[in-house]
């Protein structure tokens, strides 16, 4: 099942059923998190809209934590010459950078110069969660969607850690729609890439993260107590930009599509502008 939220005429965030082409919307008055958290079966009303037509919101827009997981494949953590981690790379994303599939990535020129995109399957975990085990994650995942961990490298390396640099505004594209845990039985084996201006540029499976999804869970919940509607950034495949030779950087205008197998592609474009700063 593949759960949408969009805004009505109203701009008010509802929720829809996709198939095929259409969006079929739920009786359901509240957002993403509020349907997880009811455990409800979706009731669907009588309208079917066009999915092209409708501006869709994030796969969830207000979750407590964005959680990410840095070098968790081999041949991503080869190509930045790390080593490889012993234990999950944990960092965070503050909610303000989550955008919606077909809404713009934007940065000010004056902030960043570096920006780079990152492929990554996206976990909307859908029960609170403390010190869970391995065999009973699968149980505590709500389901899956795309994810890009948009990051200003200029910011991410120079500062000497990452948050400034993955949490500008616009910076976690999540989308476009939460395919449910049920529906992705073998979340460890799903390819997913990345291209922009249609030139591939990641190209992977996630049967190669170190630590699988399942794990992650488990780990995570040892550490801090999940709740329904939180995000987990699984990491990234080879093939990012700041490591190629040479180095390539999203520009103004540019498309970024992230694909990853039974679930879709979550599409943005990139616009670069000036911040509106205040007169002295």
């Amino acid at each position: 099942m593949k759960i949408a939220q969009f805004y009505d005429q109203e701009k008010y965030i509802r929720l829809g059923l996709v198939e095929n082409n259409e969006l079929r919307p739920l009786d359901f008055t509240g957002d993403m998190v509020d349907f997880i958290c009811s455990g409800q079966r979706p009731l669907i009303d009588d309208r079917v809209l066009g999915l092209e037509k409708m501006t869709l919101a994030p796969a969830v827009s207000r979750p407590s934590k964005i959680i990410a997981i840095g070098l968790n494949y081999q041949d991503h953590a080869e190509e930045g010459k790390a080593e490889l981690p012993k234990n999950p790379l944990v960092f965070a994303k503050f909610p303000n950078s989550l955008t919606a599939h077909q809404q713009p990535i934007c940065w000010d020129a004056a902030v960043t110069k570096k920006v780079d995109f990152e492929a990554e399957l996206a976990v909307i975990i859908g029960k609170r969660l403390s010190c869970c085990l391995e065999s009973e994650a699968g149980e505590a995942i709500f389901g899956y969607t795309c994810a890009n961990d948009v990051s200003a490298r200029d910011l991410q390396f120079g500062d000497g850690q990452w948050i400034r640099g993955k949490s500008l505004d616009t910076f976690c594209p999540l989308g476009p729609w939460i395919v449910t845990a049920d529906d992705v039985p073998e979340p460890q084996n799903l390819d997913i890439s990345c291209r922009v201006n249609g030139v591939t540029m990641q190209s992977s499976n996630t049967g190669r993260m170190i630590f699988s999804v399942a794990f992650l869970v488990s780990f995570l919940s040892r550490h801090f107590t999940l709740f329904p509607g939180d995000v987990i950034l699984t990491g990234t495949p080879s093939g990012v930009g700041v490591f190629r030779e040479p180095s390539i950087y999203l520009k103004d205008g540019d498309q970024v599509s992230i694909t990853i197998e039974n679930i879709g592609t979550l599409v943005n474009h990139c616009q670069v502008r000036e911040a509106v700063r205040p007169q002295n």
